[in-house]
């Protein structure tokens, strides 16, 4: 019992992370995803510095805005 289940998990497990890698791989070379990459390389390279304490709060949506009256 221990043999085949074994042979199943081992061949089956292999065919799902080869299935796996090549959906990854897909996805990482299909063209219409090469914008979104490479906006997201750049990113580091448009740092404008450390957030204030009210920028923090406000990219989380955490920020009150003060009442007026």
């Amino acid at each position: 019992m221990y043999q085949i289940l074994s042979s199943f998990a081992q061949t089956w497990g292999l065919l799902s992370f080869i299935f796996m890698f090549a959906a990854v791989l897909a996805y990482a070379l299909w063209p219409k995803n090469k914008g979104k990459f490479a906006q997201a390389a750049a990113m580091p390279l448009h740092d404008e510095g450390p957030l204030t304490e009210d920028a923090q709060l406000e990219t989380q949506g955490l920020r009150q805005e003060p009442s007026h009256g």
